[in-house]
């Protein structure tokens, strides 16, 4: 479940309210310090602000805004809170908006890291509504990238839409880890790890697809992503698996 469809509060404390501490700060000490040529503040977003997508087309940096839960409505403010400082105040700002991202030290509820550690527990692994949604995935490592190229070489007041060019159903996601957890634990479930998979009720406004246009961060910044879909999801089964002590400190 979106935890802030159950809790909305704590998401918009953090992302609208926490946002304009972070600007109100950011923008004192760049006053203090003279207003040096090279400070720049930068805010990491989502594609969730977008809202959905039918069965074509992708994202871009001028895609109006029509967000869907609370988290992406509190994430959308921030992103107009951050533009706002640019255009009122003159601070120089950079807003990045990513697709879904994955790889290690990812907090357990998400999707990714729920189907490795179900699978691995031998406990159903849900999957809502018929697994159909689409989303585009992007390895943390290449995102790390982007947000350095966007902080180093962005043009200040720009926005660059941040994806990895690789869409996926959620349930081809499920099955293909399932897969490569057979591959590494061929007996640890009879029938298959596939076997494991529970179809449950879909989320409350759940989008149907997401997918990003990177062109501008590639063609302006030179950046792409490096690490394929499927060599990703290998890495990150694998850290996960080498990881159970970090998993269980963090649901505790």
């Amino acid at each position: 479940m979106d935890r802030s469809i159950d809790g909305p509060a704590a998401f918009v404390r953090t992302n609208v309210v926490g946002t304009q501490v972070l600007l109100e700060a950011a923008r004192t000490y760049w006053a203090e310090q003279g207003e040096p040529s090279g400070f720049r503040f930068l805010h990491v977003s989502t594609d969730e602000v977008y809202g959905e997508l039918g069965d074509t087309g992708a994202f871009t940096e001028e895609t109006p805004y029509d967000p869907s839960s609370p988290y992406s409505a509190s994430k959308a403010g921030a992103d107009h809170l951050v533009r706002a400082w640019h255009r009122t105040y003159g601070l120089p700002v950079l807003i990045t908006n990513c697709s879904n991202n994955y790889g290690p030290y990812q907090h357990p509820e998400k999707l990714i890291p729920v189907v490795i550690l179900s699978a691995l527990d031998g406990e159903e692994i849900p999957v809502y509504g018929d697994g159909k949604n689409v989303r585009d995935w992007l390895y943390v490592k290449d995102h790390v990238r982007a947000l350095l190229r966007v902080f180093r070489e962005g043009r200040v007041g720009e926005t660059y839409n941040v994806g990895g060019r690789c869409e996926r159903e959620n349930i081809a996601v499920v099955r293909t880890i399932c897969d490569i957890l057979d591959d590494r634990r061929p007996d640890a479930v009879e029938g298959g790890h596939r076997s494991l998979i529970t179809f449950v009720e879909d989320r409350p406004g759940h989008d149907w697809r997401y997918a990003i246009d990177s062109s501008k961060i590639e063609t302006e910044l030179g950046w792409g992503p490096q690490v394929d879909f499927e060599e990703g999801l290998r890495r990150t089964v694998r850290w996960y698996l080498e990881h159970r002590d970090w998993v269980q400190t963090v649901q505790r």
